[in-house]
């Protein structure tokens, strides 16, 4: 079974930065493709960015660009959130996510942490 733990989540005024960690076990990490996505309430998940196995290739949701950065360190079976320049927009509940792709037809599978809820205050 595969367990995702995230960390770092907190209460920051608008403007400042949180780094968020996820931490992979049960399974090999570099086998995933890991996301963050995100949740407020009233609102449905979705997806704040996300980096391919290999590291080499980060994508962001339009309204996260410039200011929210996703890093990996397979070393240490672990993912990043940077945030910074943080809104009150930003508060929600923040989900971790592994992807992993079983064959060619694209069948996969994935897990999810627990959440961290980030609360950015004006």
């Amino acid at each position: 079974q595969v367990h995702l733990v995230e960390s770092g989540g907190g209460l920051v005024q608008a403007g400042g930065s949180l780094k968020l960690s996820c931490v992979v076990s049960g399974s090999n990490f570099r086998n995933y493709d890991m996301g963050w996505f995100r949740q407020a309430p009233g609102k449905e998940r979705e997806l704040v960015g996300s980096i391919w196995r290999s590291g080499e290739r980060t994508t962001y949701e339009d309204s996260v660009k410039g200011r929210f950065t996703i890093s990996r360190d397979n070393a240490k079976n672990t993912v990043y959130l940077q945030m910074n320049n943080l809104e009150p927009e930003d508060t929600a509940v923040y989900y971790c996510n592994a992807v992993r792709i079983l064959n060619v037809e694209g069948a996969s599978v994935d897990f999810w942490g627990q959440g961290t809820q980030v609360s950015v205050s004006s």
